[in-house]
């Protein structure tokens, strides 16, 4: 059941306007959905099948939530990125153009897919189905185990939360809330400290923008780097959540109206 409910949203959900993404007049590049398909044979297609339609070892992506709400691989990139060591999906290090491709591609398939099927879109994902836990279970996780209320609050900025998203964007967002700005702090070799918004991270370099904004950067062996991700607790709680503590926290949260 976990894998059910992880398919729905499988590839931190952000809201994208829904007229860029017009099923009728995609627009995308025929080169780069050729690219991304490619590579999505080469290194996707064993578990989620040839067009992203899934298979018995990995879901619909064309059903995915997080494939619909992304927006140029923002979604999808961080997941591809991660992977889902739980799930049996590792991480790959793309890079932002191979995300690109690939995000191209999948959306590609899921506007012919909403074309298709326009008089019966793919995915009910309505309140009724989606709603299988119990309130209270989900606040007490809230309060408890889950430690949510350390940086959230019902009365602050979740208050009035499920007035201001359907159902399965809501469920989407408490599991992969959308980017939030990391800073990073970096000490040179001299012991000169760096502090501001992450810009770039890799392998092999790190840059940010200091407090008069410019853009500082460093090979990665030469400084010592302190990153401080607000979504740290979000990552660290996703491979802990049960069945059961998802669907109540989300029921918990469809009480916030």
């Amino acid at each position: 059941m976990v894998a059910l409910v992880v398919s729905c949203v499988v590839l931190h959900a952000q809201e994208a306007p829904v007229a860029a993404r017009n099923p009728t007049r995609p627009g995308y590049p025929a080169d780069v959905v050729k690219r991304g398909h490619d590579q999505f044979i080469k290194t996707c297609s064993f578990c989620h099948g040839a067009n992203a339609t899934g298979t018995s070892n990995g879901p619909n992506l064309i059903l995915s939530t997080v494939v619909r709400h992304d927006d140029n691989g923002n979604q999808i990139g961080a997941v591809i990125r991660e992977g889902r060591p739980e799930k049996g999906m590792p991480a790959f290090q793309f890079s932002d153009a191979e995300i690109t491709d690939l995000s191209t591609f999948l959306h590609a398939r899921m506007a012919a897919s909403d074309v298709r099927s326009a008089a019966h879109p793919m995915g009910d994902y309505s309140l009724d189905k989606l709603l299988a836990g119990k309130p209270e279970a989900g606040k007490a996780f809230f309060f408890g185990a889950g430690k949510c209320s350390t940086c959230h609050s019902p009365s602050g900025d979740l208050a009035g939360i499920a007035a201001k998203y359907p159902p399965v964007t809501l469920q989407a967002r408490m599991l992969y809330p959308p980017d939030s700005q990391q800073t990073a702090i970096v000490t040179d070799a001299r012991g000169q400290q760096w502090k501001g918004p992450l810009v770039l991270l890799t392998n092999f370099d790190v840059a940010i923008r200091d407090s008069a904004g410019w853009y500082r950067s460093w090979p990665l062996h030469s400084v010592t780097l302190k990153v401080d991700d607000p979504l740290a607790a979000h990552l660290a709680l996703l491979p802990k959540y049960t069945d059961a503590d998802m669907h109540n926290v989300f029921a918990y949260l469809e009480s916030l109206k």
